[in-house]
């Protein structure tokens, strides 16, 4: 026979060293409705339609195969593609792209105009990524001050003005060089593919091992690789000191945070 449960079981005592539940801080996505950013989706749609565009005439005017081989044109590419898809997150007041593809994407525009201002614009034959010899002119000229400058630097102007700090890891630095390393290690087997002496064999004149040897190639390539982790870190570092251009004052006084980027 079972023994019948007693209606009134007296309470039992609370348990000693039981850890109290601390309020969670509500995210600003519960507090503030997301909003749409028409500004942010028509300057980036803008820098995407200039990086194409660059792309576009770049291809047209010189050879598909060796245009598309250039750094400054995969990451034009990549700049589109971003960009394309950040305005449209913007637009839909989406959350953000990952930080690990937007800060590559940034680096990658930081590097090519840097490295064209610095290494390649004073070299004595002009750079060009169409073949053409002598200077540039015409549409030559304004797709490479296009890529190499203006896209660059719209592509910093919207980190600093129309996105979110604080997004950028020091561990993500690591993870950005690997795509200069594969492109390093591709623009060498190209070249060993390719008859000594033809136009074009090596891309970037600090890359030339048919002038310089692997010996000067490869150690140029380390000082690069250095450079732009230096550079990979310097912008994980502004990212986490500059001001949050996003963040906006609530009437009650606290400030919220918008999900969109």
């Amino acid at each position: 026979m079972i023994a019948r449960i007693p209606k009134d079981i007296p309470d039992l005592p609370a348990i000693p060293g039981m850890p109290v539940l601390m309020p969670s801080a509500v995210p600003a996505a519960a507090v503030v409705a997301p909003t749409r950013r028409p500004l942010t989706t028509a300057f980036r749609l803008l820098v995407a339609l200039a990086a194409t565009a660059g792309v576009t005439i770049d291809l047209i005017l010189g050879s598909p195969l060796r245009v598309l081989t250039y750094f400054t044109i995969q990451s034009s590419v990549l700049v589109a593609l971003t960009f394309t898809l950040s305005a449209w997150r913007a637009w839909a007041a989406r959350r953000p792209l990952p930080a690990l593809l937007t800060g590559g994407t940034l680096l990658y525009a930081v590097i090519t105009g840097l490295v064209y201002h610095l290494l390649l614009a004073h070299e004595p034959a002009p750079f060009t990524m169409t073949g053409q010899a002598g200077p540039l002119t015409g549409w030559q000229a304004l797709t490479n001050q296009l890529l190499h400058t203006a896209v660059p630097v719209a592509v910093v102007l919207d980190w600093l003005l129309l996105t979110g700090s604080g997004r950028l890891r020091l561990r993500q630095a690591s993870a950005w060089l690997l795509y200069p390393l594969a492109y390093l290690a591709l623009t060498l087997a190209r070249g060993e593919l390719i008859l000594p002496g033809t136009p074009g064999r090596y891309l970037y004149p600090f890359l030339d091992v048919e002038q310089h040897g692997y010996k000067s190639v490869l150690g140029n390539a380390l000082l690069l690789g250095l450079a732009f982790y230096a550079l990979a870190v310097l912008l994980v570092t502004l990212d986490r000191v500059r001001p949050n251009p996003l963040r906006r004052r609530a009437k009650n006084g606290f400030r919220l945070q918008p999900p969109v980027g």
